[in-house]
């Protein structure tokens, strides 16, 4: 629909292009006839306006197919901007069903088919029937009796076509789908290449590629011979209408019943509606394929996100204070958190600690709506996060994710992405913004120390990176966007004491000025909050300062003791017994 008034324009155009295409024959009829009766210069006349109107035509048919081969190409661009879109609002559930090579596929193959259903199907299906149309009746004008004779075969042709139809439009889905299956596989084995070396499992991972690529190779191939034999199909049940018209227009014309000129103008006319019979079983192929890969790109474009945006949404304070009230959440029937309370002023801190399947880092995305959280539930500064807009609330609220995800780009181009939506990247303002955050998250020395320095290639997913160099470039991703609020899920998840210890002093640096809550497993990080949240199967059974929490002698004091007992077990001369001061402040 946006694109109607230049579709309409190109339909315009090949009304012209018909038009021309149609007049020629009839001049041309004229013509014949002045020739045989000796007129030359009506014949040159004709000659001269055949020469205009094929240069007339031409012109007009170059500007249709400019128009709306570009209107295809234009849909594909509006397509493929939705799906992305859509795809940033969909959530966990979503991409749980679909992989991500297929969603590629969609993103690629499909779209490619829509543009091709768009533009040339569109085109085709206009010039198809506009030239069936106006062929049909000119050549009526002619002869009724010779043009029911030369339509005879035409029933014939349209119920062929519309097996074809059928049969293309199933195996069209089927080879869609074989493509998908196939990108699937080769994403899922490019993305996982070192464990695959590691395990040994080159000759396995070959034979699965080769099954797919086979899989997709036969239902290709499947659609190619359904295409390779509709075409002489079609074209065998058009020549049969040439043959009768050769046939007994000639008879016509022995008998004086039509004249030499209006046997070449017939033929013509007939000879107009080859190309579109055989575009027929082509424009059915596209349709068909066509249809089937707009369903499956509908198929994201119609998902209803989780997290939608209230309507009447106001932008987010820039307080800081967080007032959690009865939280609870559930996936699918399944509880995760049940009644969670707690507050943290501007400024403070928490530390949300629990055993692995508690609910920390669902906590963590509910705080910034990465997940839908219900209303009446998170408050900051004393309004309700679900009446807040989507974009100013994750400005507020900073959320450094348990397992950072890097791009396979330079280090300076994963962190300028938090700078996309203040500040442009390039400028010399960006450029210290960079530094100074890296330096903050205790990162700077290390990049500086790399071959080139912000420019290095981090790899697919941050491959040349150690994990707590991955921690530390997240966290500095997440404080350059300067939130107010500071939510970190397990920022020392796989990381040695040593990497612990510089994340835990770059988290004491950026929590300063800021609201911090911090998931984690650890104690020593869980330490240096005000306050310490324990959860359990969902619930918070104890909460209180690291003090208080220890000398109640419950979850969180055998949590301590245990990793007391583990750091030393390891040999770590730092380890202290239960509820001594931070290190800082022991040194």
């Amino acid at each position: 629909m946006p694109h109607r008034r230049a579709l309409s324009l190109g339909i315009l155009w090949l009304l012209l292009t018909q038009a021309a295409e149609k007049a020629i024959p009839w001049i041309f009829r004229e013509g014949i006839d002045a020739l045989l009766a000796g007129d030359l210069d009506a014949v040159s006349h004709a000659a001269l306006w055949v020469i205009v109107l094929a240069l007339g035509a031409w012109a007009v048919r170059t500007a249709s197919r400019i128009l709306i081969f570009n209107v295809g190409r234009d849909v594909e661009f509006d397509l493929r901007n939705a799906l992305l879109a859509k795809l940033h609002q969909l959530g966990p559930s979503f991409f749980r069903t679909l992989s991500t090579g297929e969603i590629m596929s969609r993103a690629t193959n499909d779209l490619t088919q829509v543009r091709l259903l768009v533009g040339f199907g569109a085109l085709n299906l206009v010039n198809s029937t506009l030239a069936f149309a106006s062929a049909i009746a000119l050549m009526v004008v002619v002869s009724p009796r010779l043009t029911m004779l030369a339509l005879l075969p035409y029933p014939l042709l349209a119920l062929s076509a519309m097996g074809f139809s059928r049969a293309m439009f199933k195996r069209s889905n089927q080879a869609q789908g074989a493509l998908a299956k196939l990108a699937e596989r080769v994403q899922e084995d490019v993305a996982g290449v070192r464990v695959v070396r590691s395990l040994g499992l080159e000759a396995r991972q070959a034979e699965r590629f080769e099954q797919a690529n086979a899989e997709a190779v036969e239902h290709n191939l499947a659609l190619v011979a359904i295409r390779g034999l509709m075409f002489p199909v079609l074209m065998g049940f058009s020549s049969i209408g040439t043959l009768i018209v050769i046939y007994q227009g000639g008879l016509m014309v022995l008998e004086g019943s039509m004249t030499v000129g209006e046997l070449a103008a017939f033929n013509a006319y007939l000879a107009q509606l080859v190309w579109p019979t055989l575009a027929l079983g082509y424009l059915l192929a596209v349709i068909t394929r066509g249809r089937a890969s707009y369903g499956r790109v509908a198929d994201v474009l119609v998902r209803t996100p989780l997290v939608v945006e209230a309507p009447d949404a106001r932008p987010a304070p820039d307080g800081g204070a967080l007032h959690v009230a009865g939280l609870s959440y559930t996936i699918e029937g399944r509880e995760i958190l049940s009644d969670v309370s707690f507050d943290v002023p501007a400024g403070g801190s928490l530390a949300i600690v629990g055993a692995t399947g508690s609910g920390k880092s669902t906590v963590a995305a509910l705080l910034a709506r990465l997940l839908p959280t219900p209303e009446g539930a998170v408050f900051l500064d004393g309004l309700d996060i679900t009446t807040l807009t989507l974009r100013s609330l994750r400005h507020t609220v900073g959320y450094a994710q348990q397992e950072p995800f890097l791009f396979s780009t330079t280090v300076e181009r994963n962190l300028e992405l938090a700078l996309a939506r203040s500040l442009d990247p390039s400028s010399d303002d960006a450029a210290a913004r960079l530094r100074a955050a890296a330096d903050e998250a205790a990162v700077l020395e290390e990049i500086q120390g790399m071959p080139e320095g912000f420019q290095t290639i981090v790899g697919e997913r941050g491959v040349q990176l150690s994990g707590g160099q991955k921690q530390r470039l997240a966290l500095a991703r997440a404080l350059l966007d300067a939130p107010r609020v500071l939510v970190l899920d397990d920022p020392l998840s796989a990381v040695d004491a040593r990497t612990e210890e510089r994340i835990l002093a770059a988290i004491d640096r950026a929590a300063e000025g800021r609201t911090l809550v911090l998931v984690t497993h650890r104690i020593a990080a869980a330490r240096r909050a005000d306050r310490t949240l324990v959860l359990d199967k969902g619930r918070v059974v104890e909460s209180g300062t690291h003090d208080e929490l220890v000398a109640l002698g419950g979850h969180y004091a055998k949590l301590a003791e245990r990793q007391r007992l583990e750091r030393e077990l390891d040999g770590d001369e730092a380890a202290a017994p239960v509820g001594s001061p931070p290190l800082e402040a022991r040194a």
